[in-house]
């Protein structure tokens, strides 16, 4: 299992995990859906306390990954396979552009 925080401008919006099965589940943090001023990640994933779960990464977070000869690179560079989504969605998007980013969660032995 994986997991990763995802961050909204700097602040902890969410957990993003790909569990054993494969299977992907976004959750809001608590305290970021008590935020008067707290924003949705993306238009797709409204502001609810249930959890977002699908058998494929969630097309959000499949953008912000990178395409072409950067991804060429980025695989290459983190010896990741480029249909590691998960993976690569660690190694490459701790700093995007724009107000969402990633933070791997380090898994504990």
């Amino acid at each position: 299992m994986r997991q990763a925080n995802v961050l909204y401008d700097k602040l902890v919006a969410g957990k993003l995990t790909e569990t054993d099965d494969g299977e992907y589940i976004f959750q809001y943090e608590p305290f970021y859906l008590e935020g008067k001023e707290s924003e949705p990640i993306t238009l797709t994933m409204p502001l609810r306390s249930e959890p977002y779960k699908d058998k494929r990464l969630f097309a959000f977070f499949e953008g912000l990954i990178p395409e072409g000869w950067l991804l060429d690179i980025a695989s290459k560079n983190w010896k990741l396979n480029p249909n590691d989504r998960m993976g690569l969605l660690l190694a490459c998007c701790q700093n995007c552009i724009g107000a969402v980013s990633i933070q791997a969660i380090e898994e504990k032995p």
